[in-house]
């Protein structure tokens, strides 16, 4: 087993050695999905509706093993509201509550956006990272060496590096119930809401939702959807009774965010060589580290 880990990771080295060259060089450009289907999946978010109990944020947790308490203590706990949060090693999606001078403060689900166009799959170089057809973004520990361009990329500063894990971190970010949905099933935050504030279907069909609630209550909505053409569109679609400005969410052009990544990254790697190679060796441990991880637990 020693041999053939030595053999194996001497072989995982070159071949990064191989693609830091190629990024040297700039001949080896990131792979982003350039094609939209009609059947890209998504979720509309109709911030008027919800009421911020966060069973999406437990039921997130159920689905994806980690740490959670019950349903119950999500429901009573208003204190979280007292300060903005954002998705971290242990929570894949947070509510956040703002003011606002109508009868009740305004609650937000945040989760990553699923990109039409993701910054996160642009700028990793050993593409870890996989836009799937249906719209869902995830991620592959297996390929992943820890540069975290993924985190720096992100217009929306969602993935998180896992700091806690010094052996085997990951990149925690939500998955869109991926494993769910292939299956047939609902994503679990989705399936959840007690209210119907996330509604999934096919983007095209929820943007006709969207546009027909604006339309026929013009008192209630803001006249945008946010995430239509965001960055070059998102997969999560929000509604909302004020601008979104007042929600925290990033004002973001229409163009895509991986042009930018990919012209910074290739930059980076045509005049920094050596920290690619430091990189390049560091992967190498991390995925040896790995492998005997998980031969040990076979074992």
């Amino acid at each position: 087993m020693p041999n053939q880990n030595r053999r194996d990771f001497f072989k995982t080295s070159l071949a990064l050695g191989v693609t830091v060259s190629g990024l040297a060089s700039g001949k080896l450009k990131a792979e982003t999905p350039k094609v939209h289907p009609e059947d890209r999946m998504g979720v509309l978010v109709d911030t008027t509706v919800c009421i911020g109990c966060r069973s999406c944020e437990y039921a997130c947790k159920v689905a994806h093993n980690l740490p959670t308490g019950s349903l119950e203590s999500y429901h009573d706990d208003r204190s979280v509201f007292n300060k903005e949060r954002r998705p971290g090693e242990e929570v894949l999606t947070v509510v956040n509550e703002y003011k606002s001078n109508q009868e009740f403060p305004i609650d937000v689900k945040v989760q990553c956006m699923h990109c039409e166009e993701p910054a996160c799959v642009a700028s990793c170089i050993v593409h870890a990272f996989t836009k799937h057809k249906d719209g869902s973004v995830t991620w592959d520990t297996g390929k992943c060496i820890g540069c975290r361009y993924c985190v720096i990329a992100c217009p929306f500063q969602v993935p998180v590096f896992q700091y806690s894990k010094a052996l085997q971190p990951n990149i925690m970010k939500c998955d869109f119930c991926y494993d769910r949905t292939s299956k047939g099933l609902l994503p679990a935050c989705v399936e959840i809401c007690p209210v119907e504030a996330l509604t999934y279907g096919k983007k095209v069909e929820l943007l006709q939702v969207a546009k027909g609630r604006i339309k026929q209550k013009p008192d209630k909505y803001f006249d945008h959807i946010y995430g239509e053409y965001e960055v070059g569109g998102t997969s999560w679609l929000y509604l909302s009774s004020t601008n979104f400005s007042n929600l925290d969410f990033p004002k973001l052009g229409e163009d895509p965010a991986p042009a930018t990544s990919e012209s910074i990254q290739h930059g980076l790697f045509r005049y920094f060589v050596p920290p690619v190679a430091l990189y390049t060796l560091l992967g190498g441990i991390m995925w040896l580290t790995k492998r005997k991880e998980n031969s040990e637990e076979e074992e």
